[in-house]
């Protein structure tokens, strides 16, 4: 990850882990409106982020996803930004 703060690195991984979590969790262990009400709230919040900040999410999301040697978590860091509307899919 070339030139990407370590602490966005993380921050961006973290996100991206939360994040999924709540997709996949079953029923009983987080209510389902629950979780889509904090996934929105999570892809609300990065909408509003300025145009540069997102560019440096989008491209630390996708450095991770590179990076990554387990082939579920790099399939869905690379479907983050299209789950969030951060981009156009």
């Amino acid at each position: 990850m070339t030139g990407t703060d370590p602490l966005v690195a993380v921050l961006a991984g973290l996100l991206v882990d939360v994040v999924r979590h709540l997709d996949e969790c079953e029923d009983d262990e987080v209510d389902p409106d629950t979780a889509v009400k904090l996934m929105e709230g999570v892809a609300a919040e990065l909408l509003h982020l300025p145009g540069e900040q997102r560019t440096r999410l989008l491209r630390t999301v996708a450095d991770l996803a590179e990076a990554e040697p387990d082939r579920a978590r790099q399939e869905f860091l690379r479907s983050f930004p299209f789950s969030c509307g951060l981009v156009d899919g």
